[in-house]
């Protein structure tokens, strides 16, 4: 690009950026064009005025240089008319005058040099004075006037006759035209002067104009906008006036108001969709369809280690596991790539990665949520995450509120081996007074017997409460639901509910850990005791089928209704037939047990008709356990 180009491109980005710079620029060139045509007109029409006046002045001094002319040619005065020649071209304003005959021969003049001279011979005939303006050979520029001295009766003698020599001679006077061009160019220049004042003060005007009253209130109104586009939603114009551009501006203040009131509403909903959020006590994440956490809650943002405010920048298989890339679902359960093939609610257990490198045992539910976003329907994906650390934190002290209601059981357990232990010791103390030492000896037997089956009930109920460790083990089925049920004897009776309990002569071993499945046993265990208020029969059995060990618990007493049944598993929901209120969380707690032993819990029941619920697990051989 030239130096010229750059020049004019930057002179057209200067006007650009300015509407000032646009009006002042375009009535400049509109005055100026506009004086220029009136100029040229204004000074045609003053020139041709005097040339007018100027042939007029010409004429009465040409037809006074005729009658003196002719008066000397009658009185053949040729001296007299050769002074009156030179005196003529002398004077001021006059260029030159000079007499031709008929011919062209110059015969007067007032420059003896052109003497002799021809200046063009012209037909007589159509000769008529006129005037006109020329340059002459010398390079000046005159106005010639040019006079025909007809032959009269009086100049017969020496002329000849009128109708053969109708011109006696031609008057040639040259006017000086610089005179005529100094008062045209006088009048150009105060006529240039007084429209360039008159653009001057036009410009000024009209630049106080635009400046007070389009360009202030633009600006005004353009600063708002700038103010808006930088989020201060309280930006307005304010301007002052009833004309177009006020009235903008109050359209402009009402926009933004309407804005501000929208925009307060809609941070009011956010905040109240994220205080319900964070009042969900498990982790909530929403992730869009490229892995990105949308929004979660602070319980999210606690288990992940994250900080609890701003954005997360990073994608879920990340934050989960530390991968670089989304996880394979053929390898694992991709909850996002679950609900997104088939369009419904997927529950499934997964180890996530914390921040610090530890390990998280999660419970993950997760849902779709069809929403619309950016102009375009998107299916985003809704997790629920429960932390099993903390479920199995709460189980544990659901187990210890389990276990005091076995109080009463286990205290009449221990109770007659208590009884039996004083009165042995005081037969003791009796037959060791009395000299019996084989006596003595056979009541201590007794005592120790009594005190093992205490310390037997005791084992039973601390197997029951004790916290789990931290890797499952083999537990022998069979031992673990027939302790269970021991403690819960005294209160089967106390019900009028006979315990049918059947044990798998092969002796089912399942890898797990002793105090879950206990809990488990003892959770269904009592929900039959508590279906059956009336008394009846709770049947329990072990068995082996294929690599899965089923142990069943099935009731006699007045089953679940329909309605109940999609909805005994979940938390918090309690239906007891006694009357009596639970924590309904016996029944969700056991299933989240069993699941994490790669089990699970089925029921059949109907309303009147009893209940049977079914504890599932893989046999400790053909456990995932074993080999995760």
């Amino acid at each position: 690009m030239s130096d010229g180009d750059t020049a004019a491109a930057g002179l057209r980005a200067w006007l650009q950026r300015s509407l000032a710079r646009r009006f002042a620029l375009g009535t400049a060139l509109g005055l100026v064009l506009s004086s220029v045509v009136f100029l040229v007109l204004f000074v045609g029409l003053y020139r041709q005025t005097l040339e007018h006046e100027k042939v007029a002045a010409v004429g009465q001094i040409n037809s006074l240089l005729r009658s003196s002319l002719e008066n000397a040619m009658l009185k053949r005065d040729l001296d007299g008319l050769r002074f009156l020649v030179g005196r003529l071209g002398s004077q001021d304003g006059i260029a030159g005058v000079f007499i031709t005959n008929p011919s062209g021969e110059i015969r007067f003049a007032s420059d003896p040099a052109a003497l002799g001279g021809h200046y063009g011979r012209e037909r007589i005939a159509d000769l008529e004075p006129s005037t006109r303006f020329l340059t002459r050979e010398d390079g000046r520029e005159v106005l010639r006037s040019r006079v025909p001295v007809r032959n009269r009766a009086d100049c017969r003698e020496c002329h000849g006759p009128v109708e053969s020599s109708p011109v006696n001679g031609i008057l040639y006077v040259d006017y000086d035209a610089s005179t005529l061009r100094s008062a045209a160019r006088t009048t150009t220049l105060l006529l240039m002067g007084s429209g360039a004042l008159i653009v001057l003060l036009n410009l000024a005007g009209g630049w106080w104009f635009i400046r007070r009253f389009v360009i202030a209130p633009v600006q005004q109104l353009a600063g708002a906008t700038e103010g808006l586009a930088r989020g201060d939603l309280g930006a307005r114009a304010d301007l002052t006036g009833d004309d177009e551009i006020a009235r903008l501006g109050a359209r402009f203040d009402r926009m933004a108001a309407s804005l501000e009131e929208s925009t307060r509403l809609l941070r009011d909903h956010e905040r109240f969709l994220q205080d319900l959020l964070d009042a969900v006590p498990d982790g909530v994440r929403i992730l869009d369809e490229r892995y990105r956490v949308v929004a979660c809650n602070r319980s999210y943002r606690l288990q992940a280690g994250l900080a609890l405010e701003g954005e997360i920048a990073e994608p879920c298989y990340a934050l989960s596991f530390g991968r670089d890339a989304p996880c394979p679902p053929t390898v694992m359960t991709c909850p996002l790539h679950e609900v997104r093939a088939r369009q419904e609610s997927v529950r499934t257990l997964q180890r996530h990665q914390s921040r610090d490198g530890g390990a998280l045992d999660v419970e993950i539910y997760a849902a779709p949520l069809k929403v619309h976003r950016d102009g375009r329907d998107e299916v985003l994906v809704v997790e629920s995450l429960r932390d099993l650390a903390t479920q199995i934190q709460y189980s544990h002290e659901q187990k210890l509120s389990e276990v005091g209601k076995l109080a009463a059981g286990v205290a009449h357990e221990i109770h007659n081996p208590l009884a039996s232990i004083r009165f042995a010791l005081h037969a003791a103390r009796a037959a060791t007074q009395a000299g019996r030492t084989e006596d003595a000896t056979g009541h201590i037997d007794l005592v120790d017997h009594e005190i093992d089956k205490c310390i037997n009930v005791s084992e039973r109920l601390l197997k029951l409460s004790m916290t789990s460790p931290g890797a499952s083990g083999i537990v022998d089925v069979n031992a673990a639901v027939s302790e269970t049920l021991s403690l819960l004897r005294w209160e089967a009776e106390q019900l009028g509910v006979r315990i049918d309990l059947q044990l798998d002569a092969g002796a089912p071993r399942v890898l797990a850990q002793e105090s879950d499945l206990r809990m488990i046993a003892l959770n269904l265990a009592q929900n039959a005791l508590h279906a059956m208020p009336g008394g009846g029969t709770l049947t329990v059995r072990t068995s082996r089928v294929g690599d899965r060990v089923e142990i069943l618990f099935a009731d006699t007493g007045i089953g679940i209704a329909a309605e109940d049944l999609e909805r005994i598993f979940d938390p918090f929901f309690s239906r007891r037939a006694d009357g009596s209120q639970g924590t309904g969380l016996g029944l969700s707690i056991s299933r989240a047990l069993a699941r994490s032993f790669h089990g699970d819990i089925a029921v059949e029941s109907s309303a009147g008709a009893g209940a049977r619920f079914t504890l599932h697990l893989p046999e400790a051989a053909a456990s995932p356990l074993l080999h995760a």
